[in-house]
């Protein structure tokens, strides 16, 4: 996946630690893993297989994934053959400590990479804090679209906020439906008014317009103590999977219930969510114990719960 030019920047990167524990930790965000789930929702329909694909937490920005990566990543989700791919947001590298050690990538550079994704039932994306705090003049109108949104869609991708459309495999009917993003506005400046949303979860559902099963995206996996029964999984990033953990531990997560959505499948009340420990870094260029990954589900009736 990577060139001897990556690989020896990645080598250059880990010399650059202080020991050993600081050099895996610049250099396990250049990584990238598969990690895949079988999942068997209650009420998943007989004979509906689907492959679904999910990215997610990109933080596209140079030197740590830029554009050559972002190909490469592209190229191996293609190669997993997904009946589907679902984006989860976050495709920017945001403002903040990162902007000390990276550069952006222009918006159309990175969104005309990721229109390469392939696969025959689309490739579908919603939008993360990032996408929305990076969009000064939106934080200032209170309202999209974000930069992100524009040239996903100019790239052909389709963006859901607040939406559904309904699909067919085999014959078979699901839904996908895409959550607004819930952290969507933050002021700095002015810290007590607290994160502000553009979700609308109960006007989401409203569009499923009959029994077919739900694939819920999200950003922030926060809202899964409000999602019914009538969805069937839920997908979800933004956690990084703690982005650094020591021992299994994850000393920060950025959600209101601490470590109980940091990452993976979670089974609460027979309802199914998968939280994915995404692709990049947030505030620092440094991961450890929750390394990079695409994450590959597998979505049918008979499978064991992973």
């Amino acid at each position: 996946m990577f060139s001897r030019r990556q690989v020896v920047k990645g080598l250059a990167l880990a010399g650059a630690g202080s020991a050993g524990f600081g050099g895996y930790a610049l250099a396990e965000p250049l990584w990238v893993g598969v990690t895949r789930y079988a999942v068997s929702p209650p009420g998943w329909l007989s004979g509906l297989s689907l492959r679904i694909a999910v990215l997610t937490d990109l933080h596209v920005c140079e030197p740590w994934l830029g554009i050559d990566r972002l190909r490469g990543i592209v190229a191996r989700t293609n190669a997993l053959m997904p009946d589907l791919v679902v984006m989860l947001g976050d495709y920017v590298r945001g403002r903040g400590m990162m902007s000390l050690w990276s550069r952006d990538v222009p918006h159309e550079d990175w969104a005309a990479v990721l229109a390469g994704l392939k696969a025959p039932l689309g490739v579908h994306a919603v939008l993360g804090n990032h996408d929305w705090w990076d969009d000064l003049d939106a934080q200032e109108r209170r309202g999209g679209p974000v930069r992100s949104r524009i040239a996903l869609e100019a790239a052909g991708i389709a963006v859901y906020e607040n939406d559904a459309v309904r699909f067919e495999k085999d014959g078979l009917p699901f839904w996908i439906a895409g959550l607004g993003d819930q952290w969507a506005f933050w002021d700095p400046l002015k810290p007590e008014l607290g994160l502000t949303g553009v979700d609308d979860l109960e006007g989401t559902l409203d569009k499923v317009r009959d029994d077919a099963p739900v694939l819920l995206m999200v950003h922030e996996p926060d809202i899964f103590p409000q999602v019914p029964s009538r969805v069937a999984l839920t997908v979800a990033g933004h956690t990084h999977g703690g982005q650094i953990t020591i021992g299994g531990f994850a000393p920060a997560v950025p959600s209101k219930y601490g470590r109980r959505y940091v990452h993976g499948h979670i089974v609460e009340d027979e309802r199914n969510l998968i939280v994915s420990a995404g692709l990049g870094c947030s505030k620092i260029p440094m991961r450890l114990g929750a390394p990079p990954e695409i994450v590959l589900i597998t979505v049918e009736t008979g499978n064991n719960v992973a």
